[in-house]
Formats: structure tokens, C-alpha cells, sequence
């Protein structure tokens, strides 16, 4: 493990969504959502990949799911978390932390309902070699 990720993944762990999608087809992330790699490493079979996220007001990360577990901490900004019974089930703010759990039994979708930008450090704990997300339909929600 890389010592950038190795002194940064308790931390990150600690912090640590992505809440981002790659680019997708049926729920692309709305305009200006942005992430950056900050670190990553393969140890074993196992992608670890440390990003920033940054979500503008008024916009969402578009429905997704994900292929390992993910952990998240809110810098800056609410994350208001929706499952794919088109529920909130989270309402995270500036230095709360959260977990999604792998699968596409975990539909979930991110969104900025506030007035300044949204910034999350998130670590995927992946099989090597996936995706960060993978796209998923918006599951009838009045929203997106």
C-alpha cells in the first residue's frame, strides 16, 4: 500500500460515498458533479480508492450502486442520502461520516439540497478492477 493511502486510510475510513457515478446512461449526475482521485491501491484482490467529491447546490449524483462497501465523510455542505424506496434515509452534514453497503439491493441516490457546495471524502473498498458505481434507473421517484 502506497504510504499516501496507508497514512490516510484510518482516517478515510474514519471520514469516509461514492456517491458519484461514472459516467452514466439512464441517471447521469447532474451538471458540474465532480470527483478526484486523491490516492488509491490494489492490496490483494481489493481496490482501495480515496476521492474527492464535490456536488454543486441543486444538484445529485444521479441513481447508483456500488460493488464494495463505500465510507464517506461530509467536509463541507448536507448530503441528504435517498434509498430506492424514494425515502431520506440519511441527512448528513459538515463532519458526519457514512457507510453504503455494497450491491444492487442498495440503490441510493445523493443529493445537494443546499445553498453551498457539497465536498465528501469517500474510499471505495472495491474487487479489483470494478467500477466506482455502477448506473442504475431511477426507481420511479418524483425526483432525480
Amino acid at each position: 500500500m502506497r504510504a499516501s493511502l496507508r497514512t490516510g486510510s484510518a482516517g478515510a475510513a474514519a471520514l469516509c460515498l461514492s456517491l458519484v457515478a461514472l459516467p452514466a446512461h439512464a441517471t447521469p449526475p447532474g451538471p458540474g458533479v465532480r470527483g478526484r482521485v486523491i490516492a488509491q491501491s490494489t492490496v490483494g484482490g481489493t481496490d482501495y480508492i480515496l476521492r474527492k467529491i464535490t456536488v454543486p447546490p441543486g444538484q445529485a449524483t444521479g441513481w447508483h450502486y456500488h460493488d464494495g462497501p463505500l465510507y464517506a465523510y461530509v467536509k463541507q455542505g448536507t448530503l441528504s442520502h435517498f434509498d430506492s424506496r424514494c425515502a431520506r434515509d440519511g441527512r448528513y452534514r459538515a463532519g458526519d461520516s457514512l457507510t453504503e453497503s455494497p450491491g444492487p439491493t442498495n440503490v441510493h441516490i445523493g443529493r445537494n439540497l443546499g445553498s453551498k457546495p457539497l465536498v465528501l471524502d469517500v474510499l471505495y473498498v472495491l474487487p479489483h478492477g470494478s467500477p466506482l458505481s455502477e448506473d442504475a434507473p431511477n426507481p420511479g421517484c418524483p425526483f432525480q
